[in-house]
């Protein structure tokens, strides 16, 4: 289920938050290697192994690809806006501690193409890499960049969590286990997790876990958060922003503010289908823009895969030209379940199927619900996103029932509970006879 508000946009932005990840629109043609000019992740990227970062990328491109397309049937005629990035990254900490076929059907629905040694080894460090963006940019003029992971995990005190699947989280996405009363007051939990995700957000995701998601049997909660403060190379100027009409995919025509302005940037046009990579400061991450061809956006949005999206960033190369934006800004929330279960995640859901006795010795567990939140905003001066993803795990109810039918032979005795002692013991094997 989705939610999703437009908001009026605001003057200058002092901080621009991203949380739970980068959003897709902000990585498509970033996180490879060979991406468009002027763009690209370029500096300490070339140094993970390539082909591990060759699989992390398609993943990502594939899923964000397939969670788009199951978002959409909900919501056809909504803006959408999430974070791929995100989401696999917060289920990747618990794919951690998945077995058997829970492993497998996740690691499918999320396009987890390495094995688990080397899928969290390619998260970590891709994550460092992108808190490295920040220090590559710290000198431009005073003009804000910023982009750092946070990942954390929220457990019950004493709860009997596996030491190594604990050490690999704390290893690869550096998340710190903190002791919640999940069952003891879940909506004081709640609260605890959702302040913190609106900390690490400067307030943009208040609200990630909603009303009655947390109760007395959730035994982890695991987060995802990513700060994001950019501003673009090559600012709009505000003076250029003039009224002018958008046709929306209803056919229904508005006035929009449309912000424009002339510069090189790298750009092409395949086929009546247009794309613009606008960069941030420090141009190492970029927004790409594509314009379908007029009349053909369903079509076109229907048919891309990571292999259309990459051709048409190789075809990119930087010309003088003018780009016309509208500004915009609006809010998304999802409840995953259903869009994981589609993907073929739907065993993770099921207290009765699960398997992640990777996490706790006996295993018991399963996923609640996935619950993400997205806002973005973008004006003359840059671009102002905020994302969350939290995984809920619960357990299974205890037992409170039972069958139990003595019509055959038994034993019994008789016992002192306190010491253990035996005070009688005896057997039956004829009841009748001692009836």
């Amino acid at each position: 289920m989705t939610r999703e508000r437009m908001m009026p946009t605001r003057g200058r932005r002092e901080v621009l938050a991203l949380a739970g990840a980068v959003q897709g629109a902000l990585l498509a043609g970033c996180l490879d290697g060979n991406s468009s000019p002027g763009g690209g992740m370029g500096g300490h990227i070339d140094d993970l192994p390539t082909r591990d970062l060759d699989q992390l990328v398609a993943g990502n491109d594939q899923f964000a690809l397939d969670a788009l397309m199951e978002l959409i049937e909900e919501k056809p005629d909504e803006n959408l806006f999430f974070s791929p990035y995100s989401i696999r990254a917060a289920l990747a900490m618990t794919w951690a501690g998945a077995r058997g076929e829970t492993e497998a059907v996740m690691a499918d629905a999320l396009a987890f193409a390495l094995d688990q040694d080397d899928q969290h080894a390619a998260f970590g460090d891709l994550e460092a890499e992108l808190d490295a963006r920040s220090d590559a940019t710290e000198n431009n003029d005073g003009e804000p960049f910023t982009l750092r992971a946070v990942n954390d995990v929220w457990g019950r005190k004493e709860y009997p969590y596996r030491d190594e699947y604990l050490d690999a989280l704390d290893e690869h996405y550096g998340a710190e286990l903190h002791s919640v009363p999940f069952e003891t007051d879940p909506e004081a939990a709640r609260q605890e997790i959702n302040e913190y995700i609106a900390e690490q957000t400067e307030d943009r995701i208040d609200e990630l876990l909603p009303e009655n998601s947390i109760s007395a049997s959730t035994v982890l909660v695991l987060t995802n958060a990513i700060y994001f403060h950019a501003s673009w190379l090559h600012q709009f100027s505000e003076g250029s922003t003039e009224p002018a009409e958008f046709s929306a995919l209803d056919g229904s025509t508005d006035e929009v503010s449309m912000m424009s302005q002339e510069q090189r940037f790298p750009y092409t046009e395949v086929e009546g289908h247009q794309l613009v990579d606008l960069p941030y400061v420090g141009e190492e991450v970029s927004m790409t823009v594509i314009l379908p061809a007029e009349g053909e956006f369903e079509e076109f949005e229907e048919a891309l895969d990571p292999a259309t999206l990459g051709g048409l960033l190789d075809e990119l190369s930087t010309i003088q030209g003018t780009i016309e934006l509208p500004r915009f800004e609006y809010e998304s929330s999802f409840a995953l379940k259903d869009v994981l279960s589609a993907l073929g995640m739907e065993v993770a859901f099921d207290l009765g199927s699960a398997d992640f006795s990777g996490i706790v010795e006996g295993g018991g567990l399963a996923i609640s619900d996935v619950w993400h939140d997205a806002f973005v905003a973008v004006d003359e001066e840059g671009t102002e996103a905020a994302a969350a993803t939290a995984v809920g795990m619960e357990e299974s109810a205890p037992q409170e029932t039972f069958e139990m039918t003595v019509d055959r032979p038994f034993l019994f005795c008789i016992r002192d509970r306190p010491t253990d002692t035996l005070l009688f013991v005896g057997r039956v094997v004829d009841a009748a006879a001692a009836q």
